[in-house]
């Protein structure tokens, strides 16, 4: 279904269109928030599968790609790690992996969080000796780095050990990582006894050392799992009108970890309707497991079973557990929901009354949904950086916090893509954080007046907060005056004289500065919101400069990548050099054209 915008506003699948179709026509028998999906839509496309499985994978797609507001929407749509044992190397190379599994090699998991994935890498480090450095760097060691100093690698890069030995290691490895722990515990601890034996006693200290990593992990195991090899246990608890749904993944009878999801669904969804709606998604870009247990029995759950079996290319068996071991742990999953439900809703309700703070502070019209806060980071006005951090009624919204590299002139109106007509910010001089402010602004905002003019989208803050005092209030003010927006509240937080948190001072258009109560809740609100763009801001300065520390000055000339750049480097020795070369030379170098070799000259004797 399609608004008028051209908005994708609802994704379903049926056995009959026609009566699927049919069924929105009787309008006093839909619920209110059906009857204005139904008055928002406009025309409608309609897509013909040959089963049912496939109409449901392609809802899945659909949904994930539009974010319809009327369908059930999984918010949290980020890859899970896994762990990578390559096999495109003789010395294979234990590593974290997140995305598309491209590169040739053994994928163990999914980890429900980086921290499980770091915290396996850890023991396989120290357990197997395994190297986890890149091939680069693999190539051009001349001598053990420190993991092997701390034995936490076995230095194959310099022959340190044998290619046999790192064979068996990595063997050793997968053993471990596909549940035979047990069978390793016992084999090292054979191997100690006997070096024992011999008096090799340094060496029965390793394998002590290597016994007593694969123990921590084996003391972590907190739940029963016998009988359970690789499956996902979702479970669904729904109170006040939200659900959270709790996944647990097991890989080789061992707890990978769980993770929280919080859909978004109308009040009146059923537990189950929401649970079949999730794992369409949640099973998109990932492939799940033979056996997925689940807390609610699902309307469609053999088409559901044969989706998910599409996606996987075998066999997954989709199944609500009454009784016995995998009942306990679907009802283990269930608590896990329903605590963290409960906390979530607690903290809302805390962050509610925080927003409601606001309204008294900055004679609000109602509590905002959407706070934006504004800061800069730079060193004497390089790699300048602008930071936006985002918060609403669920606390910090990460996934809208955006990052500006801060140019001046016009590229900040070609990067925004605003329209013809928009302010430009003009040239300013390094340091200048007036005007950097005012660029940021202008960019975020004459492209939300570009992309979301009617405001349809709910992506317009409710207030504005900027990290600054009168002077930087006056850059935001001045920016909303050129660009006509009149209805978007302003203020902005400063530190006191003395630059202690807590007395803090704030300004609004057409108000004296003031201060609030030191004990205020909503001071520190406010104060967590201003440091959480600082450290943004920070965070993303450094990442900038550390990059431009390993830049070349050929990084920059247009229609020169890595592999022109590698060839130049390889004939001139230094990008200094090629910077001085003539057009002869430069055509000389191999790989490189009279046309490519005037680019360059041009491109550095610009001046001349």
């Amino acid at each position: 279904m399609i608004a008028g915008s051209g908005e994708v506003i609802y994704v379903g699948k049926a056995k009959s269109l026609k009566k699927r179709v049919a069924s929105y026509v009787h309008v006093a028998r839909l619920s209110n928030r059906i009857a204005r999906m139904v008055a928002e839509t406009r025309s409608m496309e309609f897509v013909t599968t040959q089963t049912e499985a496939e109409a449901l994978l392609l809802e899945a797609n659909l949904i994930k790609r539009f974010q319809p507001r009327y369908n059930i929407l999984m918010r949290d749509d980020k890859s899970f790690p896994s762990i990578l044992l390559t096999r495109d190397h003789p010395f294979p190379q234990v590593l974290k992996h997140r995305g598309a599994r491209s590169r040739k090699g053994e994928y163990f998991g999914p980890f429900a969080s980086a921290w499980a994935v770091n915290e396996t890498l850890t023991v396989l480090q120290r357990a197997f000796l395994l190297r986890s450095c890149s091939d680069s760097v693999f190539a051009s060691r001349t001598r053990p780095c420190l993991l092997y100093q701390i034995k936490r690698c076995s230095a194959p890069c310099v022959g340190r050990i044998e290619d046999a030995d790192y064979r068996a290691l990595v063997n050793q490895a997968r053993v471990f990582l596909t549940g035979g722990s047990q069978v390793i515990q016992h084999e090292l601890a054979r191997r100690m006894e006997d070096a024992s034996e011999v008096l090799a006693f340094e060496v029965a200290a390793q394998f002590r050392d290597r016994i007593r990593a694969l123990t921590q992990v084996q003391a972590r195991q907190d739940i029963n799992v016998g009988g359970i090899d690789s499956t996902d246990v979702i479970a669904a608890h729904q109170a006040g009108g939200q659900t959270c749904i709790q996944v647990f993944f097991f890989r080789a009878g061992r707890n990978y970890g769980n993770r929280a999801y919080y859909p978004i669904h109308a009040r009146a969804d059923e537990p189950a309707r929401v649970l079949e709606a999730f794992l369409g998604q949640f099973y998109e870009t990932m492939a799940p497991p033979p056996l997925v247990l689940l807390s609610h029995r699902v309307e469609n759950r053999a088409v559901l079973a044969e989706a998910l079996g599409v996606r996987a290319g075998r066999r997954v068996h989709v199944t609500t557990p009454q009784r016995g071991n995998k009942r306990k742990l679907v009802e283990h999953a269930l608590t896990n929901a329903c605590d963290a439900l409960s906390r979530r809703m607690a903290e809302s309700a805390t962050q509610r009354r925080l927003l409601d703070g606001l309204i008294g502070a900055f004679d609000l019209e109602s509590a905002p949904q959407r706070i934006e806060v504004f800061d800069n980071s730079h060193i004497s006005g390089t790699e300048a950086v602008g930071a936006m951090v985002v918060a609403g009624p669920e606390g910090l919204m990460k996934n809208a916090y955006r990052k500006f590299t801060i140019r001046g002139g016009r590229a900040a109106k070609t990067a925004a893509g605003a329209p013809a007509d928009a302010p430009v910010p003009g040239e300013f001089t390094p340091g200048d954080d007036y005007a950097m402010m005012r660029e940021v602004l202008t960019r975020r905002f004459a492209r939300a007046l570009k992309e979301d003019p009617d405001r349809s989208r709910s992506q317009w803050p409710d207030l504005v907060l900027i990290d600054g005092g009168a002077g930087q209030l006056g850059a935001a003010l001045a920016v909303f005056e050129e660009l006509g927006i009149d209805d978007v509240p302003l203020a902005a937080i400063a530190k006191g004289s003395d630059r202690n948190a807590g007395r803090e001072r704030f300004f609004l258009p057409g108000r004296p500065a003031f201060a609030l109560e030191a004990r205020d809740p909503v001071l520190y609100f406010l104060q967590r919101l201003r440091d959480e763009a600082h450290r943004f801001a920070i965070g993303s300065h450094r990442a900038r400069r550390k990059k431009g520390l390993t830049r070349s000055a050929l990084d920059e000339i247009p229609g020169i990548g890595a592999k022109r750049k590698k060839l130049l480097l390889h004939h001139f020795g230094s990008a200094r050099a090629v910077a001085q070369a003539g057009r002869a030379d430069l055509a000389a170098a191999d790989g490189i054209a009279h046309s490519i070799a005037n680019k360059i000259y041009d491109w550095f004797h610009a001046d001349g």
